[in-house]
């Protein structure tokens, strides 16, 4: 959805047009894929970080456009809710510091935006989900003013006419129904990008589909929502149901548009492609140049895949390939799950943690024969629901283990994935200490917001004055772990 979208609605014909393209794409990318050479090259890694502006009051400051102008840096880019900004981060070699560019590169751009955002009389936060958010803040008025943003939202009311249901029990119960995709917008993330030779992609993949359990058990930082404490991280349930386009004639289909998945992949990057292509439709039918991308592959050359790019990015699974045609063209897993902050320190050792768990188990052969996909995908939401505390299970590790322990246990195979791919050794002792810290202190970012909570009790404001706490804390660049708990 980062590409340029001119118009908000398409025709019919647009869209069988845009399924034809999709097809070409995809033969072309099969081609491509088996091109020896194809996408080999240095291990490297990027993210995106979505954050929230906010008043000075701590609810949200819908000025994200006027913002976006004041800092005029083409990093960031404009998301789905006016309150949202996105922080594209410059991709890095795997080897050397990786963590730390990431660090410094946040640090800086963070600053740089939240003085821009005080141009607005507001500032920035980076946070799973903002506590101070209220039902009045979901309007289509709060929607971005972009073209693209409305294609979507006509895009996915087109396949589901019928209101959004959100239901989700956690500590309380939140029932809501919302007739617009901008539900979307209370979710903002830290996202990891690793690019992956071919070859490796089912072996990566795979393991991005394991590791992000316990990384996200350890990363929670989204326990409310409206006033409400629900999940640890609440992100997940409240992106899978707002922007669910299963309506009565798509049950049969087991995922929704944001899923965890279903199996375990085998047939490589194109099998993904191809199932996106078969099981969802098309949302936002833009066509790219008049190519013919088959015949371009078959000369030689690198072919754009425009459709195929674009309706990649309406379909929202929590870890999914990337197809990228920069840099001799090249494929990434791009892993999506983990909330955005607290801090730089805590988001760069969350991807440390997760690339290196990530990596380590790809170079171990037959795990997936021994480990069902059910189980992953227990993992996966048991994390989200109870983070710490969740029951996980792990190859070759017999029964259910904490989650807490199960982390803590992996850390050192985590620091040997990030070795063996010749990160800084400093770097990863560095990130797997702040890990290892906020776990045995059992000292999350929804930890530390629950206990905020409690302390504040039912004082006049304490959701406000949570979120300028926590706003204080997160420029003092300290790891969660270290800060102070909430006083009266």
């Amino acid at each position: 959805m980062g590409q340029e979208v001119d118009r908000e609605s398409f025709s019919e014909r647009e869209f069988a047009r845009f399924g034809e393209r999709l097809e070409a794409s995809l033969a072309a990318l099969r081609e491509l894929l088996a091109r020896p050479g194809f996408g080999v090259g240095p291990g490297s890694v990027g993210a995106e970080l979505e954050l929230f502006l906010v008043r000075p009051d701590g609810g949200p400051l819908p000025r994200n456009e006027e913002v976006r102008a004041a800092l005029g840096d083409d990093r960031v880019v404009l998301e789905l809710g006016r309150f949202n900004l996105e922080i594209n981060l410059t991709p890095v070699p795997l080897a050397g510091r990786p963590f730390s560019a990431l660090d410094g590169e946040i640090r800086e751009m963070v600053a740089a935006v939240d003085g821009a955002a005080a141009t607005q009389g507001g500032g920035v936060v980076a946070i799973g989900i903002l506590p101070t958010l209220s039902e009045s803040d979901f309007t289509r008025d709060a929607m971005s003013d972009e073209h693209r943003y409305r294609a979507l939202s006509r895009g996915i009311r087109r396949l589901r006419p019928e209101p959004f249901r959100v239901s989700i029990h956690g500590a309380e119960r939140l029932e809501l129904q919302v007739e617009d995709v901008i539900l979307e917008s209370a979710n903002t993330s830290w996202q990891v990008h690793v690019r992956t030779e071919p070859a490796r992609f089912d072996r990566v993949y795979n393991a991005a589909q394991l590791a992000i359990a316990p990384v996200l058990a350890a990363s929670g930082n989204s326990p409310f929502f409206l006033g409400r404490e629900l999940w640890e991280e609440t992100r997940i349930a409240l992106f899978e149901k707002s922007a669910d386009d299963r309506d009565i004639e798509r049950r049969w289909r087991r995922d929704g548009r944001v899923a965890f998945g279903s199996e375990w992949s085998s047939g490589g990057a194109e099998e993904l492609f191809a199932r996106y292509v078969r099981d969802y439709e098309p949302l936002v039918p833009v066509l790219g140049d008049e190519e013919d991308p088959l015949a371009i592959v078959k000369e030689g050359g690198l072919p754009g895949l425009a459709e195929l790019r674009m309706h990649q990015g309406t379909v929202w699974q929590w870890n999914r390939p990337v197809y990228d045609p920069a840099d001799g063209g090249h494929l990434r897993v791009e892993m999506r799950a983990l909330p955005a902050g607290p801090t730089a320190a805590d988001m760069a050792a969350n991807a440390a943690f997760l690339v290196g768990l990530t990596l380590a188990m790809a170079d171990r052969p037959g795990w997936t024969d021994e480990l069902p996909f059910a189980a992953a995908y227990r993992n996966f939401y048991r994390a989200a629901t109870l983070g710490l505390d969740a029951p996980m299970t792990w190859p070759g590790v017999g029964g259910e283990t904490r989650a807490s322990e199960l982390a803590l246990s992996l850390l050192p195979l985590a620091a040997e994935g990030l070795e063996r791919a010749e990160v800084d050794r400093a770097e990863i002792d560095r990130a797997m200490e702040i890990v290892r810290e906020r776990i045995e202190r059992r000292r999350t970012g929804a930890a530390w917001q629950r206990r905020a909570m409690a302390a504040l009790r039912d004082t006049p404001g304490a959701w406000e004055r949570m979120i300028g706490r926590y706003r204080e804390l997160a420029f003092t660049d300290q790891p969660v772990h270290t800060w102070p708990d909430m006083s009266t």
